[in-house]
């Protein structure tokens, strides 16, 4: 009897609970676990590594890291690449910072102006790519570099300082006992995921990216769509460049870029696990912190600094690899399986 009643389950249920779709869908978070117990028990750095002060770095230093990630999130649900949310938030912090050291500005304007600068940049992105119907991986990697030379112009490629101190204080500050910057970060991958998980607008999204012409003939709007996730990646990546004024106290134009490849790291991370071959709000956090955790052990084992990069290069190209051969894998089973149904 039980034999008949498992003949008759669903193949795809099937499919989900194999060894090889699990080891898929949590392998990455998996590796996360061992790497935590590897460099907190057994590695030379165990003393360290659970130390309170190094948890609380690994937390809050990720904050701005996974904003950003979340950012770039968004767009890649629909297809579409954009690049340049790191230096949007570059925007959001130089201006915030600028903002405060003149004293003439309250905080809440101050930061209301940088995000608002942040989403004019990324209407302009926007309206290149749906309006022009130009390559946005192009157009974004091109605003990118404009962003950083107009950042850097705009400094001198000097820090920006002056920020009140009690600023500082309080982006360094702890609500039960962990750091403040990560409460921010996991209410904003919250309300990111229940927007493109839970929302009409976040399936059309997802619509359009699994196949645009078809969405376009259901009849969704694929341009308007498209238009506003940018521009919600813009403004969470506004969001990003305000709590990296707010976390280090001053600005630079080179501080929020330099989180590009760490975030584009987790975000091709992310489509390896959870949802194996799309872009997902908890495999990118996954990732976010396996690359975090990676890399912090590697510096408390004396690592010299072109580890990193290395690290983020490399992991970086095995996730878009593995991200790849994913998409294809599923694209063939679902073929095989119409294929059988039929």
């Amino acid at each position: 009897m039980s034999e008949e009643v498992e003949a008759r389950k669903d193949p795809k249920d099937r499919a989900r609970r194999s060894p090889v779709n699990l080891a898929e869908r949590y392998g990455l978070g998996g590796l996360l676990v061992l790497m935590i117990l590897v460099f907190g028990l057994v590695a030379p750095t165990s003393r360290l590594f659970f130390s309170a002060p190094n948890i609380q770095n690994i937390l809050a230093n990720q904050s701005v890291a996974g904003l950003i990630a979340l950012a770039m999130v968004i767009t890649l649900v629909a297809g579409y690449f954009d690049i340049s949310v790191a230096a949007i938030a570059g925007i959001s912090s130089v201006t915030m910072a600028s903002l405060l050291a003149s004293n003439q500005v309250p905080l809440w304007m101050a930061m209301l102006v940088s995000v608002l600068f942040a989403l004019v940049a990324g209407v302009i992105n926007a309206a290149l790519i749906t309006a022009l119907d130009l390559d946005p991986f192009i157009v974004t990697l091109g605003t990118y570099v404009l962003i950083n030379g107009i950042l850097l112009a705009f400094t001198g490629g000097r820090v920006v300082q002056g920020v009140p101190a009690e600023i500082g204080t309080w982006g360094a500050g702890q609500w039960l006992g962990i750091a403040r910057p990560f409460w921010l970060l996991l209410l904003a991958a919250t309300i990111v995921w229940y927007l493109l998980n839970q929302t009409p607008f976040g399936r059309r999204l997802a619509a359009i990216g699994s196949n645009r012409s078809a969405a376009g003939l259901a009849g969704i709007g694929v341009k308007r769509h498209v238009f506003i996730a940018y521009m919600l990646g813009a403004l969470v990546a506004g969001f990003a460049g305000v709590l990296l004024t707010v976390r280090s106290g001053s600005a630079d134009a080179a501080s929020a870029p330099s989180f590009l490849f760490p975030a584009l790291a987790a975000v091709f991370l992310g489509q390896t696990t959870i949802k194996p071959g799309y872009p997902n709000v908890v495999g990118t956090m996954i990732g976010v912190f396996f690359v975090a955790i990676a890399v912090n052990g590697f510096t408390l084992l004396g690592a010299q600094n072109w580890i990193t990069q290395v690290f983020n290069g490399g992991v970086l190209v095995l996730a878009v690899v593995f991200s790849k051969v994913m998409v294809r894998v599923r694209d063939r089973n679902a073929k095989k399986g119409n294929g059988e149904a039929t």
